[in-house]
């Protein structure tokens, strides 16, 4: 089977825009710009306020390209998997993206992806990506693969980017446990 030229050149600028490295532009110390946007937990709709979550401890925002493709699915797994000790250390888990968001009911409660266990938050034309220096390059309408970890205070304390989603939840667990606000056992 022959495919057109265009065609796999358009496959291939988007496989290498999706798996081209991003960097966090906002560092630790800067104050994390506050949002609020659409989400879901469970597959239940509401609205994420940051402002709120922060009152409760930490965050960690992390943004990803798009629900339902293979290297998010794997990142909302990963969160969903260590969710417990983000909990200890009274962080909240945010996930949130721009792309396929009106799949994220769905995402949000499947349990190969986040399980019901946090919540993940539309980001319509990337404006909070933009905010975030998240954009995915190339890809202005997508935000790239980065984690933020927010201290209750809104200062950023840790910043990670890499389109690999497989040390994120490590990153931000190392941080948010840095915090100190861990529970004992």
């Amino acid at each position: 089977m022959k495919f057109p030229a265009k065609a796999i050149i358009s496959a291939a600028a988007l496989v290498l825009a999706l798996a081209a490295p991003a960097s966090a532009a906002l560092k630790p110390g800067t104050t994390a710009p506050d949002f609020s946007a659409p989400a879901y937990l469970a597959g239940e709709p509401f609205t994420f306020k940051l402002a709120e979550a922060l009152e409760k401890g930490p965050v960690v925002v992390y943004f990803f390209p798009a629900a339902h493709t293979p290297g998010c699915n794997l990142e909302a797994a990963l969160f969903s998997q260590a969710i417990d000790k983000f909990k200890a250390g009274h962080a909240t888990v945010i996930g949130v993206t721009a792309g396929n968001t009106g799949e994220l009911a769905d995402f949000s409660k499947e349990t190969e992806h986040c399980g019901g266990k946090f919540a993940v938050a539309a980001d319509e034309g990337a404006k909070i990506a933009a905010q975030y220096d998240a954009i995915l390059e190339g890809k202005p309408e997508l935000s790239s693969r980065t984690s933020y970890v927010i201290a209750p205070s809104g200062e950023i304390v840790h910043a990670y980017s890499d389109s690999n989603p497989n040390r994120h939840v490590a990153e931000t667990l190392e941080a948010v446990e840095a915090l100190g606000t861990t529970r004992a056992p």
